[in-house]
């Protein structure tokens, strides 16, 4: 008898873990490497909530959407700033060149500069007097063209770098987009996908240690040189798809609204929706909107943002831009970027 109660109540215990344990919503969140590189790149963009896929008509389209330079007609070169929290900051380079019927040729650069820390350790956890430097960075070479008068395709090739003290990780990924602008009221239809690629995992120096194969073992050599294995992380995977659509009203005035849905691979899946009001023939934009929403434990929101477009010079444009997002717990963070033409 008692050993029937006694599996009795194992049997409970097991039931009752098991609807704990499988009851519970398992996430990937915080599980991919180069997290940097799901940082919005541009102000105008992330002051429109990051709905930007099925607009990109710029040189910043290398980040969202690689099928958008396809659109530029002119020699481009941008530069963007992003002050993050904690010190954290994100410069972004890009210059587009047409070729014509060929399409149009991309190259890009994105710099997350972490700086320097000092070296903590168990005996000295108010520092030993060394630094260290961290950064991520990501090289980029794009094409696309017109396929049709009203489709178009893209592709971006990206070399990823994350450093840290002596020891580092490295991977390739491909982002690959299209737009289609369809009839139906002149509605611009987007897809994406970006960071499809391999893993990375950290290698170096730093995960050089002193080995003892066998410590049940008297005699042999317990100072052999071995080096750590980490785990290999995949990139974060991202699916985009964006629909947009612009309202001309007045004279020379336009309203632009953008609705972008995302579905990545270290997180569930959220709606991203802004809107561009531009005046005086596209000299002045004034942009706002917002980020994850319908996404659980969302840590984004509000966005804003203006900008400012001068192209009466001979030959010569100048844009220079703005972008304001909120955090909920972490500090809000600002966007400045220039795009010039020629």
């Amino acid at each position: 008898m008692l050993h029937k109660n006694l599996y009795f109540i194992l049997v409970i215990a097991v039931a009752v873990s098991q609807t704990l344990l499988f009851g519970q919503e398992v996430t990937k969140t915080g599980t991919t490497a180069a997290k940097f590189l799901s940082i919005g790149i541009g102000p105008r963009a992330n002051a429109m909530g990051a709905a930007f896929s099925a607009i990109a008509d710029d040189a910043t389209a290398m980040y969202w959407n690689p099928a958008g330079i396809a659109q530029v007609d002119e020699y481009q070169a941008v530069f963007n700033y992003s002050s993050l929290f904690a010190d954290l900051s994100v410069n972004y380079f890009g210059v587009v060149i047409p070729a014509g019927d060929l399409g149009n040729i991309g190259l890009n650069v994105t710099i997350m500069d972490i700086g320097e820390m000092e070296v903590t350790t168990e005996n000295y956890p108010e520092g030993t007097g060394e630094f260290f430097s961290a950064a991520s960075y990501a090289f980029g070479l794009t094409y696309a063209r017109y396929v049709t008068n009203d489709f178009l395709v893209g592709i971006n090739l990206k070399y990823v770098r994350e450093d840290i003290f002596n020891s580092s990780a490295n991977g390739f990924c491909i982002d690959i987009g299209t737009i289609f602008t369809t009839p139906f009221y002149g509605i611009r239809f987007a897809s994406t996908i970006s960071n499809y690629g391999t893993k990375m995992q950290m290698t170096g120096e730093d995960l050089l240690v002193r080995y003892d194969q066998d410590v049940n073992r008297a005699g042999n050599n317990d100072q052999i040189d071995a080096y750590l294995s980490t785990d290999n992380f995949e990139l974060p995977l991202r699916l985009q798809i964006g629909l947009a659509r612009s309202f001309n009203f007045l004279e020379d005035q336009k309203f632009t609204l953008a609705v972008d849905a995302t579905y990545p691979n270290d997180n569930a899946q959220w709606v991203n929706i802004g809107g561009e009001l531009s005046l005086l023939d596209n000299m002045i934009a004034l942009r706002g909107g917002y980020k994850t929403l319908f996404l659980k434990d969302s840590q984004e929101g509000l966005t804003f943002g203006f900008g400012f477009k001068y192209d009466k010079l001979s030959g010569f444009t100048i844009a220079i831009d703005y972008a304001y997002q909120q955090f909920k717990y972490l500090s809000n963070t600002h966007s400045f970027g220039i795009i010039l033409g020629f």
